[in-house]
């Protein structure tokens, strides 16, 4: 009998801890063994003995003489498939970013040994203050995955972003990560992120909108998943996950330099970068000054990376992405075609509730020789495993390049 997946989840002082119960139950039906630990304040929200009814499993509280063992801060960590922190306050955050350990939850998440989630629930002018979001970053820079909120209708009465998301898409990414076994170990893979600058002078440049979240969330589960990672990403505002190789580059020139002195030796090229199609065909050296008259820039075409190494493919699997705005299946399986990938994965960047800069995103994921699969918005950290449970299927049928050995 398959062993039961241990589900860590720790409650804060949030107002919607209150629908923890609800959550566990769902958990519960997939067949998750959940373990809660909660704050002091968790408990002007929901009971400790409503939580330990549902997860038919003892909650450990504030109070530590509540305990059966002094160690079952220790205890109640071990062997936990993975942990969430829902809701997530800015006070829990902080304690987080900072490895304070004052009370029995946070004690016990210093000694997690899994992938770690949490969940940020707060008004939005909270979720915005300048220490909230660079203690969030501090926690992506050590690996831990924050689940964005979602926007809408707070208890206060303010709208925005700051809601917990619905319980199902939590349960939907707790049990991922918690089913989630290391597939990719020893695959040796290299994603592209983020977007390139092309020089018009030293001041200004061609570039684009991409942010780099969506590749940084393929790189950072592909660690997860046992796979030894190059990410070679352009400017981008966000710091580059760890674990992994990281390269930072500029133009498409670098880019395809950089690929160059690594292609050979990777199994897997994810091409999420956005990368420059033009350049100005001379750069200024100095500043160009405004003038009255108009200024005419010739631009030509910036090398196509994604084409390039789509040549000399052999058994490599190529992930190439379509960032469109009409005719979105067509527009893919044409840059799929012309480009020699294995997978292209399209998203239309018409919408305002996806794509670009964005907590989430909604691909049509169109495999060679399959039925494209739809995913539906979901946050890019969910959406990157779909992408690679869908690499490992194309890997079975990777095809070389025309006139390549096969």
């Amino acid at each position: 009998m398959e062993k039961l997946k241990k589900i860590f989840l720790g409650v804060t002082g949030g107002i919607a801890a209150y629908k923890m119960p609800d959550f566990i139950r769902l958990l519960k039906k997939e067949g998750a063994d959940v373990h809660v630990a909660m704050t002091k304040n968790a408990e002007l929200f929901v009971a400790p003995t409503a939580l330990s009814v549902v997860s038919e499993n003892r909650v450990l509280t504030a109070n530590w003489s509540r305990q059966d063992d002094p160690f079952d801060h220790l205890n109640i960590t071990k062997d936990a498939d993975v942990a969430l922190i829902a809701p997530a306050t800015a006070n829990f955050i902080a304690k987080m970013a900072h490895g304070i350990a004052d009370d029995l939850l946070s004690t016990s998440v210093l000694a997690l040994a899994c992938p770690v989630y949490v969940a940020p629930a707060m008004n939005p002018r909270m979720l915005h203050n300048p220490s909230v979001v660079e203690n969030l970053r501090i926690l992506e820079s050590r690996g831990v995955r924050v689940i964005p909120p979602e926007s809408g209708a707070m208890a206060c009465g303010d709208e925005g972003e700051g809601r917990l998301p619905t319980l199902e898409t939590l349960r939907d990414v707790v049990l991922a990560a918690a089913m989630r076994i290391r597939d990719f170990t020893g695959k040796r893979i290299i994603v592209t992120a983020g977007p390139t600058e092309e020089p018009i002078d030293p001041v200004r440049c061609i570039t684009n909108r991409s942010s780099g979240k969506m590749g940084f969330a393929i790189a950072r589960a592909a660690v997860a998943r046992g796979a030894r990672v190059t990410l070679i990403h352009g400017p981008v505002a966000i710091p580059p996950p760890a674990g992994m190789e990281s390269i930072a580059v500029r133009t498409a020139g670098e880019m395809l330099e950089a690929l160059q002195s690594r292609f050979d030796a990777c199994d897997m090229l994810v091409m999420a970068a956005a990368v420059s199609d033009y350049r100005a065909a001379a750069p200024a050296l100095k500043k160009i000054k405004k003038k009255d008259a108009p200024l005419t820039l010739e631009l030509v075409q910036s090398p196509d990376v994604l084409e390039i190494f789509g040549k000399k493919k052999g058994r490599r699997v190529i992930i190439g992405f379509a960032a469109e705005t009409d005719d979105l299946e067509n527009n893919a399986r044409e840059k799929m075609r012309r480009k020699n990938l294995d997978l292209i994965c399209a998203n239309d960047i018409s919408r305002a509730d996806i794509g670009f800069g964005g907590a989430y995103n909604e691909l049509v994921i169109i495999p060679r020789g399959r039925e494209p699969l739809h995913t539906g918005r979901v946050t890019k950290e969910a959406l990157a495993h779909i992408v690679l449970d869908e690499a490992l299927k194309a890997g079975a049928t990777a095809i070389a390049a025309p006139g390549e050995m096969k």
